[in-house]
């Protein structure tokens, strides 16, 4: 038998040895097709399979050889098998910079690898993920000697283990507290057996060069003493994510962001508070912008500042059409629909599907019915520009895939990782975590779709005309957005000859998903992508919005006030 198993290991290394990982999808697939009634893989192939995938990469080889050992020998008295164990790793390269009036203060070059196992004790209906069931995290060695390596899995897996059997007791005993489930689904989704094993990626960037752009930019404040703060920062990052399963599931990712973000405050003599934070981020570095084109973007973001202070504040209360640009757009799109479409499982106890505001709203109107909204991880490019959001495989193992989660205004889908909701008892490849915590539903690249899409110039003609029919002098464009939504850039477009006038000083209210549904009108065909570091990096493309009615206030801004003394002189 051991002739038997050596030889079929033989024929799978070399027969993997010469597949790209197309092919490698391909053979985890037709390994699984048991569920559909075929003849499925025996075990020992599926961990061949896996060990030759992994074979010439030592931290995935210890990995699995942890897992061999995990499934032969974890078990206590009176605490059952587990029936499933996983093994996810994030190495970590992050460079770091900041530099404030042209001086860095901020340098860190970090290098880090982050292993969380999980132990699910029970079944896929109910199990152990509950409390501190949900994994354990700790520090991995860099280097690759299998000895260290495996003795840390091996503690995390103990501690994961104990963890598990302890938290299985206290979900069941949380359980008891009702007379039936209220939310009878299961707790884990099955999914395929996948092997997909991706080149490593690393960091390529010139650091010093960027360092000394960093100080270059921040030393334009000298030239504008009225602003009082500039800071400018750069984030580098390349994450390269391994993960093996008990069901013979073996990945490999890895992804490059790179990230500038500029920033400058004052405040009006009034005291109140302004700020510009404008910022890039791409997954190539030749698309960041050059030294020239960043100081220009810094020149143009210290003279928006100035203007702000000098800014007339907006009236008590407006209430009339408001356009938004597409970077506005996307901020909105962000975190009225894209935080919304995500398929949370419920509290234990908790009858409803979901959480978030679309909780009930499957199947029901949630946009104007000229809009669609498509997620899809897959998508690698949009008209020229990367995007941060794309991948191959989800956190959990799963496949990557295009979801239709809005559809002609309609919401049809929730984005769903390997726990289940109501209604949605399978991953649709979307569970997504940071370095050590613990997967969830996640966005990838959120799309916004139009069948009615008119040019920019076209919603601003519209505007003028709607502030006209209803009498009023102006209506509001938005170029960007803050925290909460609130406006940074805000003009008034005025009725008689279109001229705009920038204003300070408001806030939005009502802007939430029954403004989307009911006051939304128009959309530009403009879309621009907005790429985002989260706990994992997204990215959102949507066009400019036109409202009908929005109501703009004045900001309570009583508790802003000017420095006692004044800033130091600018000149030595």
């Amino acid at each position: 038998m051991k002739n038997l198993h050596q030889a079929t290991a033989l024929r799978v290394s070399r027969r993997l040895a010469g597949m790209t990982i197309v092919a490698l999808l391909a053979l985890s697939a037709a390994a699984s097709r048991g569920e559909s009634g075929e003849s499925k893989a025996p075990p020992d192939a599926v961990m061949i399979a896996a060990h030759a995938a992994a074979k010439g990469d030592g931290l995935l080889e210890a990995l699995l050889t942890e897992l061999d050992r995990s499934k032969a020998q974890l078990k206590m008295d009176q605490v059952q098998a587990p029936y499933y164990v996983e093994y996810r790793v994030n190495e970590m390269e992050n460079i770091d910079a900041e530099a404030a009036f042209g001086a860095l203060r901020e340098n860190q070059h970090v290098h880090y690898r982050m292993l969380r196992v999980v132990v699910r004790i029970g079944d896929y209906e109910q199990d152990s993920y509950f409390g501190r069931g949900q994994g354990e995290s700790t520090i991995l060695p860099l280097d690759n000697d299998p000895i260290a390596l495996r003795h840390q899995i091996w503690l995390a897996t103990d501690d994961a283990y104990k963890a598990a059997g302890q938290a299985l007791a206290e979900k069941q005993a949380a359980m008891k507290q009702f007379s039936s489930d209220p939310n009878p689904v299961d707790d884990f989704a099955k999914a395929p057996q996948l092997i997909a094993v991706e080149p490593t990626v690393s960091l390529k960037i010139d650091e010093e060069a960027w360092k000394k752009t960093l100080e270059d930019v921040t030393s334009l404040y000298k030239q504008y003493p009225d602003v009082q703060s500039v800071t400018a920062s750069a984030r580098f990052s390349a994450a390269n994510e391994y993960l093996v399963n008990s069901e013979g599931t073996v990945t490999r990712s890895g992804k490059t962001t790179y990230s500038v973000q500029l920033s400058s405050s004052a405040q009006a003599a009034d005291g109140m508070r302004l700020s510009r934070t404008p910022a890039f981020m791409v997954a190539r570095p030749e698309e960041l912008p050059t030294r020239d084109a960043l100081m220009g973007e810094a020149k143009k973001m210290l003279e928006t500042v100035v203007a702000l202070r000098q800014a007339p504040i907006v009236e008590e209360e407006y209430r009339g059409p408001v356009l938004f640009a597409a970077d506005a757009a996307d901020d909105i799109v962000a975190s009225l629909i894209g935080q919304n479409v995500l398929g949370q499982k419920p509290q234990v106890g908790k009858p409803n599907r979901t959480t978030g505001a679309f909780a009930t709203s499957y199947k029901t109107r949630v946009l104007p019915n000229f809009l669609s909204v498509v997620d899809d991880p897959t998508l690698r490019d949009f008209l020229g520009k990367s995007v941060v959001g794309s991948y191959a495989v989800d956190s959990e193992g799963v496949k990557a895939q295009a979801v239709n989660t809005v559809e002609n205004g309609m919401l049809t889908n929730y984005l769903i990782g390997r726990q289940p909701i109501r209604d949605f008892a399978a991953s649709n490849g979307h569970g997504r975590a940071g370095p050590g915590s613990f997967p969830g539903p996640s966005l990838g690249v959120l799309l916004v779709k139009s069948s009615e899409a008119q040019s920019p110039e076209e919603l601003k003609k519209k505007v003028i005309q709607m502030v006209t029919d209803q009498g009023k002098p102006y209506g509001y464009r938005v170029e960007t957005l803050g925290p909460g939504n609130s406006p940074r850039l805000l003009y008034r477009v005025y009725a008689k000859d279109g001229h705009e006038e920038l204003v300070r000083g408001a806030v939005f209210n009502e802007l939430d998903v029954r403004a989307l549904r009911s006051d939304l009108i128009a959309v530009g065909n403009d879309p621009l992508v907005s790429n985002r570091a989260l706990a994992t990096p997204t990215t959102i493309i949507s066009p400019s919005l036109l409202f009908d009615e929005l109501e703009v206030k004045r900001a309570d801004t009583s508790k802003d006030k000017l420095p006692d003394y004044p800033a130091p002189p600018l000149k030595k």
